[in-house]
C-alpha cells in the first residue's frame, strides 16, 4: 500500500512524467531549404570522443513524409587519421537495399532496409559497433546483425556528425528530411553520453549523463512542434470568405466571392480557382464531402444550398439575393452520411440567439426546420462542434435562455450530445464556471477511442486576443489547456475560427478569418502537431481559486488524501463483489439509476462470461478467436457493417440477397461495382472469421449467410433469441440468463445505421416485454430486491418506461424505502420532462396505488 502512495505522489508531484509522451527528437531541414539552412548536429563541438576499446553509437531514426527528396548522410564518424564511417540513405530506384555504410571512399558490405511503413510511421534503432577486438564494425537493424571486417584503431579519437557537415574536407549538405532522438555512447558496454534531443528552442542539445552537451545547426526541434502552433500561410480574399477542410488529406479550402484557395499541410502546396462571382452572406457557412468531392455552400436564412464541384471547378448555381445576412452567424454544421443530410444548429442575428435545428437533405435537396424535443440545447453561438458516427458533440457557446440578447445573455459551459436518430440532445455534464469568460471556435475535434475532445477557446470581449487549444474529457468535466496560443482578431460580423485535423499528418489546423477595413477577408493558417504537449492558459481550477505551491503542510495533507484515497480503493473494491453489476453503455440511464442500489447476496446472474469463440452484440461490438484474443480491431468500417448485415439477416431471418446488399452498403454505385466491392470484401471478411472455429459466409440458398455452429461459437444475439422467442412468461432462471446477456450494455450501443434501427428496436421491445411479463406474475413480497434490479434492467434500454418506474417505486416503498422511492420518481419525472417537453402527471400516491 505504501508503494501505491508513494506511486500517486510521483505522478501528482511530477505530471510531466505522463504529459511528455514521445513528443521529442530533432528533425532536420533538408532539400526543401537552402544549403545554409539545413540541419546539422555535432555531439562535441570543439573536441573528439576517445575510447579504450570498442565503443557503439546508437539512436532511433524516423523519416518525415511528404518531402522531395530522401537523400544524404545520416551520420558520420571521423578518427583522428580523417578516416570516416558514414550511415547514408540512397534513394536511388535501382537499389533494394537504401541504407548503406560507406568507409573511406568505398561501400561496406553492409546494406540493408528498413520498411516503408515503419520508416515513416515509428522510431527504428540502430546500432553501430566499432570493434578492435574483432577487427569489424557490426551495424544492428532491429533483429538483424550486418558485418563488416575493419582494421581499427584500438585508441583513436573521433569526430562524431549527423545531417549537414561542416568540418574540414568532410563538408556535405546533403541530408535526408529526418528525425533522431535518444543518441547513445557506451565504451566497452558502459553508458558514457547520451543526448535525448527533449530541447524545444535554441542549439543545444543537452547531453544528461556526462554533461558533455551537443551543438545543433537549424534544428527543427521535434518536442517544440508539439507545443508552439506554426503559422503557415496567409490569403488575401476578396468579400466575405469562409473555410473548410479535408481532413484525409489535409487540404484546406478558403472559398470566397470568386476564388477558391487550395493548400495542403503536408506539402505546403497552394492552388488558385476562380469563377464568376457567387452571392457570399456573411452567415454562409462551407462544409466539404469526401464522398462526393463537393464543398457546400449553405445560405441558412435563405434555406439554399449550392455546390462547389472539386474536378470541375464549377459551382452548380447562384442564390440571387444580394443582400448581406446575419440571422445565423457562427452557427453550428455537420454532415450526417448515415442520411445522407446536412445540420445546422444555432447562430445568432438582429439581436437573438438561435436555437434552431434545420436539415438539408442532399438526396431531395429538401430543407426542413426540425422540432426540439428536449429543453436542453438553449438559443446560442460561438459554440464548437464535433461530428460522430450517430449525431454530433457541442460544447459551450453564448446566448440565453429565452434567445433575446436584452434578456440576461450568458456563457454556456455545458457539453450536450445531438443524437441524430431520434433528433435529441443528451446533456452530459456541465464545466464549471472559469475564472476567465471563454467561447469557442466553431469546430472540435472527437477522439473517441479515448473519450477526449480538442477544441480552441477565446474571450469575445475583446479585439485583440488569442485562442488557447484545450483538451477535455467526453465522460468527466476536466480539461487543460494544450500548446501556445494563436493571435486572434474577434468582431462578431467580421470574424470566423475553425479547428481541424489533418489526419496525413497527424496535425491539428486552426484557421482564422478577419475582415479588414477594404472588404477583404484576412485567412491564416496554424498547425501544431500531435500529441500536443501541455500548455499555460485555462484548466479545471479555474473554477476555483488555483492550486498553490506544495508547501510541508501542503504535502502532508496531499499524503493523508493520497492513503485516504488507497483505503477508499480497497473498500470499494472488497464492496463491489457484493453489487449488482451495472452495464458499461448504459449512460442514456443515468437520470433514472442514480438511486442506491440494494445490497443483497450475490446471485449466478453475473458469472464470468467466457471469452474464447464468442461474438458479442450487446454493448460494444467485440469479437474473440478460440484464444481469447480480441480480433474486432481486423474490421475496417465497411467489413463491420458488412458482417452485421450476414450476422443479424442469418440469425433473425432467412438471409440477405445479392439486390438487399447492394441497397444497404453499395446503394450509389452501379450493379458491375457493386458485385466487384461485394466480391472483394467478402473475401476479406472471411479472411478474418478463419480465427473463428465455426463461422463459415455461404450463398448455397440463394441468399448470402453467416453459417454459426452455436455449440462451438458463443453469439450473445442467438441466445437472447432462443429466451425470448414465443412470448412466453420466462421462469426467474431464465430472467436471469437475460440479464446476464444484456448486462453489457443496449444492443450493439456503438453503432448506428440505418437498416439496424428495426433490429435495435425488436430487441428493445422484446427485452422489456420479457421483464415486464415476469414481473406481472410475481407477488411483490416475494422478491422486492430482484423486482428492484429487474425495473433498472428495463431502464437501460427505456430509461422512460412508466411501468418499471411504478414497479420499481412499489418494491422500496415495500421495503420501508420511502426517500428512495421518492427519488426514482422525482429523476424518472424529470427525465421524462426532458424527453417529452411536457411534465409527468403523476405524484406518489398515484403511482403507488396504480
Amino acid at each position: 500500500m505504501l508503494f501505491c502512495v508513494f506511486l500517486l505522489l510521483t505522478c501528482i508531484s511530477n505530471p510531466a512524467v505522463f504529459a511528455q509522451g514521445q513528443a521529442y527528437g530533432l528533425g532536420f531541414e533538408s532539400f526543401e531549404s537552402v544549403q545554409d539552412k539545413r540541419t546539422g548536429l555535432d555531439l562535441s563541438p570543439g573536441s573528439n570522443f576517445c575510447f579504450k576499446g570498442d565503443f557503439e553509437l546508437s539512436f532511433e531514426l524516423s523519416f518525415l513524409p511528404d518531402k522531395k527528396n530522401y537523400f544524404g548522410y545520416i551520420v558520420r564518424l571521423i578518427d583522428d587519421n580523417n578516416r570516416n564511417i558514414d550511415i547514408l540513405y540512397d534513394n536511388s530506384d535501382a537499389v533494394t537495399q537504401h541504407f548503406k555504410v560507406v568507409t573511406g571512399d568505398r561501400f561496406s558490405t553492409i546494406a540493408f532496409d528498413i520498411p516503408e511503413q515503419d520508416l515513416f510511421q515509428k522510431w527504428n534503432r540502430i546500432r553501430l559497433i566499432y570493434s578492435s577486438s574483432q577487427k569489424e564494425i557490426r551495424l544492428i537493424s532491429g533483429t538483424r546483425t550486418f558485418r563488416h571486417a575493419l582494421t581499427v584503431n584500438p585508441t583513436s579519437c573521433f569526430k562524431i556528425l549527423f545531417g549537414a557537415t561542416r568540418y574540414k574536407n568532410f563538408n556535405t549538405t546533403d541530408v535526408p528530411p529526418m528525425k533522431i532522438r535518444n543518441v547513445q555512447l557506451t565504451d566497452n558496454g558502459a553508458l558514457k553520453y547520451h543526448w535525448p534531443l527533449d530541447e524545444m528552442k535554441e542549439s543545444k542539445a543537452g547531453e544528461i549523463v556526462s554533461h558533455k552537451d551537443g551543438l545543433a545547426t537549424n534544428p527543427l526541434w521535434i518536442k517544440k512542434m508539439h507545443y508552439d502552433w506554426q503559422p503557415l500561410r496567409t490569403f488575401t480574399l476578396q468579400g466575405p470568405a469562409r473555410v473548410t477542410c479535408d481532413q484525409e488529406s489535409g487540404t484546406v479550402f478558403v472559398v470566397g466571392e470568386d476564388t477558391l484557395v487550395s493548400y495542403r499541410v503536408a506539402t505546403d502546396a497552394v492552388s488558385y480557382r476562380s469563377y464568376p462571382a457567387q452571392s457570399f452572406f456573411m452567415d454562409n457557412q462551407v462544409l466539404f464531402d469526401k464522398s462526393k468531392n463537393q464543398i457546400f455552400n449553405l445560405f441558412i436564412n435563405e434555406k439554399q444550398v449550392t455546390a462547389f464541384d472539386l474536378k470541375t471547378g464549377t459551382w452548380n448555381r447562384n442564390v440571387a439575393d444580394s443582400s448581406q445576412k446575419t440571422h445565423f452567424l457562427h452557427a453550428n454544421k455537420f454532415f450526417n452520411p448515415l442520411d445522407s443530410s446536412i445540420y445546422m444548429l444555432g447562430g445568432y442575428g438582429h439581436l437573438e440567439y438561435k436555437a434552431n435545428i434545420q436539415k438539408y437533405d442532399l438526396k431531395s435537396s429538401s430543407w426542413a426546420d426540425l422540432t426540439k424535443r428536449d429543453t436542453v440545447f438553449n438559443p446560442r453561438y460561438l459554440a464548437a462542434l464535433g461530428r460522430t458516427e450517430g449525431g454530433a458533440y457541442l460544447i459551450g457557446g453564448y446566448g440565453s435562455t429565452t434567445g433575446k440578447q436584452v434578456l440576461n445573455p450568458r456563457n454556456w459551459y455545458d457539453l450536450l450530445y445531438f443524437n441524430v436518430r431520434d433528433q435529441s440532445f443528451r446533456q452530459i455534464y456541465q464545466l464549471p464556471t472559469p475564472g476567465e469568460d471563454f467561447v469557442f471556435a466553431n469546430s472540435m475535434v472527437i477522439n473517441e477511442k479515448e473519450d477526449s475532445y480538442y477544441a480552441l477557446i477565446f474571450p469575445k470581449d475583446k479585439f485583440q486576443t488569442e485562442m488557447q487549444l484545450i483538451r477535455g474529457s467526453l465522460k468527466t468535466p476536466d480539461y487543460e489547456a494544450v500548446g501556445s496560443k494563436i493571435p486572434f482578431q474577434f468582431l462578431d460580423t467580421g470574424s470566423y475560427a475553425d479547428l481541424f485535423y489533418d489526419k496525413h499528418t497527424c496535425r491539428f489546423v486552426a484557421v482564422t478569418l478577419h475582415k479588414n477595413d477594404r472588404n477583404q477577408t484576412v485567412a491564416s493558417i496554424y498547425s501544431l502537431y500531435s500529441p500536443p504537449l501541455p500548455g499555460s492558459g485555462p484548466t479545471i481550477q479555474e473554477a476555483g481559486e488555483k492550486s498553490p505551491g506544495f508547501s510541508g503542510a501542503g504535502l502532508l495533507a496531499l499524503l493523508a488524501g493520497a492513503i485516504a484515497l488507497v483505503l477508499a480503493f480497497i473498500y470499494f473494491k472488497n464492496k463491489k463483489r457484493i453489487q449488482p453489476a451495472i452495464p458499461a453503455n448504459a449512460d442514456h440511464a443515468v437520470t433514472v439509476d442514480s438511486v442506491p442500489e440494494i445490497e443483497v447476496a450475490p446471485t449466478q446472474e453475473f458469472s464470468p462470461i467466457p471469452l474464447q469463440n464468442s461474438i458479442f452484440l450487446f454493448g460494444n461490438l467485440q469479437l474473440f478467436d478460440e484464444d481469447g484474443r480480441e480480433i474486432t480491431k481486423l474490421f475496417t468500417p465497411l467489413l463491420k457493417e458488412l458482417f452485421l448485415v450476414l450476422l443479424l439477416y442469418s440469425t433473425r431471418r432467412e438471409g440477405i440477397s445479392s439486390e438487399k446488399l447492394k441497397e444497404l452498403l453499395w446503394f450509389d454505385k452501379s450493379a458491375d461495382s457493386a458485385r466487384n466491392n461485394r466480391s472483394v470484401n467478402i473475401a476479406k471478411l472471411k479472411a478474418v472469421l478463419e480465427k473463428l472455429k465455426s463461422a463459415v459466409i455461404s450463398k448455397e440458398t440463394g441468399y448470402w449467410r453467416l453459417n454459426v455452429d452455436y455449440d462451438i461459437t458463443r453469439v450473445d444475439y442467438a441466445e437472447y433469441l432462443a429466451l425470448v422467442s414465443g412470448k412466453r412468461i420466462l421462469n426467474k432462471h431464465e430472467i436471469t440468463r437475460l440479464a446476464n446477456i444484456t448486462k453489457r450494455g443496449s444492443f450493439l450501443s456503438n453503432l448506428e445505421y440505418e437498416w439496424l434501427d428495426s433490429f435495435k428496436s425488436e430487441v428493445s421491445n422484446e427485452i422489456v416485454d420479457a421483464y415486464l411479463r415476469y414481473a406481472g406474475s410475481v407477488n411483490m413480497a416475494d422478491d422486492p430486491e430482484f423486482l428492484i434490479r429487474l425495473a433498472n434492467y428495463i431502464f437501460y434500454f427505456d430509461p422512460v418506461n412508466e411501468e418499471a418506474m411504478i414497479l420499481k417505486c412499489k418494491a422500496l416503498a415495500h421495503l420501508g424505502k420511502h426517500s428512495l422511492a421518492k427519488t426514482t420518481l422525482e429523476n424518472f419525472a424529470r427525465e421524462y420532462s426532458r424527453i417529452y417537453g411536457e411534465e409527468f402527471s403523476k405524484d406518489m400516491p398515484e403511482v403507488l396505488h396504480s
